[in-house]
């Protein structure tokens, strides 16, 4: 009985202090928004951190201009204990330093391509007749054109049709999504990020490498690739291979437009010899293989609280294919501008406000899974060090240029009415949607995975998964000022409220050791 009771005394007192009054400090709201949306200096930011930078492949030239940029800015903004940490071996780096590719036979025509990350170079300039592959399985192929590699270029046979799309590439949230987002249980998914594309979508992966590595072993010059997501020239390219440190460098394989390749097939089933000119240069980067996230901070104030940590981030890493705007130099620049806000703002929080622009994360969230499990706890143990206990919430935003429309609160329910309540200010901006839902694929599922309260903001969808998501579109001028304006002052408010209430934010139970 003394159990049952005490039972219901906790809970009675976890749901009376999540319901409680937040002190909200209105003044401070207003001067937030102020700065936030009148004094931005959010495109900027976003500039220097594509157009400047490049694409921000992790441990590529790109991403350490970036990381060494965004650092200098949070020391000249008058953060403290501004740093680029290792978290440990990532791997090999890779660079794009020279990409040409065109049919020259039946015509000349330019092709649209992209080699994927961390496959080698042609070795020059090669011109080589293309094979049409066509097999349903490794052992098939092996039998009808082993021999036939040496100086070819590869390409699959496929009778997938393009179909025309007649929808729009971008969208909002309208009222009733959002209302039904709010209406979730717990168990279902609300609106996750799209999946990653796969390699190839004309051929099951191990088919793909056996015919790489057959093709690689005869001397043949690359292998093509597209994908139906890649429709109207937009290319889905990631990935081709393993970056692992003393994995051999991957076969050539050059990912192209839809339309490209579809008409190279029929040219081919109709006997019709198509030659193909093509050279690539890359660089792999083997002289430093850890992967590195930008820190700094905002010392906190409060000698009871000063030692609790408030958490904000985003990855900063891309896919080579473009500059990575939308994925995620938009989301790194809303957290930079946050604390650029706070700062300029003369903000004194109670605990300390941390930033974090994550290494690795299109690889697996390498970059915040290892912060967690070097500072905070190892999830498969559930160990837990010191710092697991100060850090009151990690607030991360990675679904592209879309504003903030509300907060998926990844099972916290104790956390909704804190939440309610800090966007109270900002309902005339449409944020206000708060699902008790998880999303996935991203960096605060590195802190949900150790029982501390990580959380992704819910945003429009924009033309995130049908244009901009890891393909060769994923430039400056896909970002919406507006809507990173807006996400930028929620964000800095949600951060400063966070920081300077007296309780840290509720926690759910901890989770079982590698669950």
């Amino acid at each position: 009985m003394k159990k049952i009771i005490f039972f219901f005394f906790f809970v009675t007192c976890t749901v009376h202090l999540a319901n409680a009054q937040e002190k909200i400090d209105q003044s401070m709201m207003l001067k937030i928004r102020d700065e936030g949306l009148n004094h931005s200096k959010i495109m900027d930011i976003a500039f220097h951190l594509t157009d400047v930078s490049g694409p921000r492949l992790t441990i590529s030239p790109g991403f350490t201009r970036a990381a060494n940029w965004a650092k200098e800015q949070l020391t000249g903004w008058g953060l403290e204990n501004a740093v680029l940490e290792p978290w440990g071996e990532f791997g090999k780096g890779w660079e794009l330093q020279k990409m040409y590719i065109a049919q020259t036979v039946p015509y000349y025509r330019p092709l649209i391509g992209f080699p994927k990350a961390w496959t080698s170079g042609t070795g020059g300039l090669q011109k080589a007749q293309v094979i049409l592959v066509d097999a349903e399985d490794s052992a098939g192929f092996v039998r009808k054109y082993s021999g036939q590699l040496k100086g070819k270029i590869i390409i699959m046979n496929q009778q997938d049709t393009l179909l025309p799309g007649f929808k729009s590439d971008a969208r909002r949230y309208t009222d009733e999504e959002l209302q039904e987002m709010t209406g979730r249980k717990p168990s279902v998914p609300a609106y996750p990020r799209p999946a990653a594309p796969l390699r190839s979508s004309v051929s099951p992966v191990a088919l793909l490498n056996d015919i790489k590595e057959m093709a690689k072993k005869e001397g043949a010059i690359a292998v093509l690739t597209y994908s139906m997501r890649g429709r109207d020239g937009t290319l889905f390219v990631q990935g081709g291979g393993s970056y692992k440190k003393d994995d051999p460098e991957n076969f050539t394989d050059i990912m192209v437009a839809a339309e490209d390749y579809k008409s190279i097939v029929r040219l081919l089933q109709a006997n019709i010899p198509v030659e193909i000119e093509t050279e690539i240069q890359t660089r792999f980067i083997v002289q430093d293989t850890k992967g590195y996230n930008v820190l700094a901070e905002m010392k906190g104030t409060d000698k009871k609280l000063k030692d609790e940590v408030v958490m904000l981030g985003a990855h900063l890493d891309s896919w080579q294919g473009a500059t990575g705007a939308t994925d995620n130099a938009a989301g790194s620049a809303v957290m930079l501008e946050a604390v650029r806000i706070l700062k300029t703002l003369g903000v004194q929080p109670r605990r300390t406000i941390r930033i974090a622009l994550w290494s690795g994360e299109e690889q697996g969230l390498h970059g915040s899974r290892n912060y967690v499990k070097n500072h905070l706890a190892d999830p498969a143990t559930m160990v837990l060090q010191p710092g697991h206990a100060k850090v009151s919430a990690y607030f991360n935003l990675d679904n592209g240029t879309g504003k903030i429309r509300g907060i998926y609160l990844q099972g916290n329910e104790a956390c909704r009415s804190i939440f309610s309540q800090w966007f109270a200010p900002f309902k005339d901006m449409e944020a206000s949607a708060i699902t008790i839902s998880n999303t996935g694929g991203t960096d605060h599922l590195a802190f949900d995975a150790v029982g501390i309260p990580g959380f992704q903001f819910i945003q429009d969808p924009i033309e995130y998964s049908t244009r901009t998501h890891h393909t060769n579109m994923d430039s400056y001028d896909h970002l919406l000022a507006d809507d990173l304006k807006q996400a930028a002052t929620i964000i800095a408010a949600f951060v400063y409220n966070a920081a300077m209430r007296d309780n840290k934010l509720p926690r759910k139970p901890l989770p079982k050791a590698g669950q």
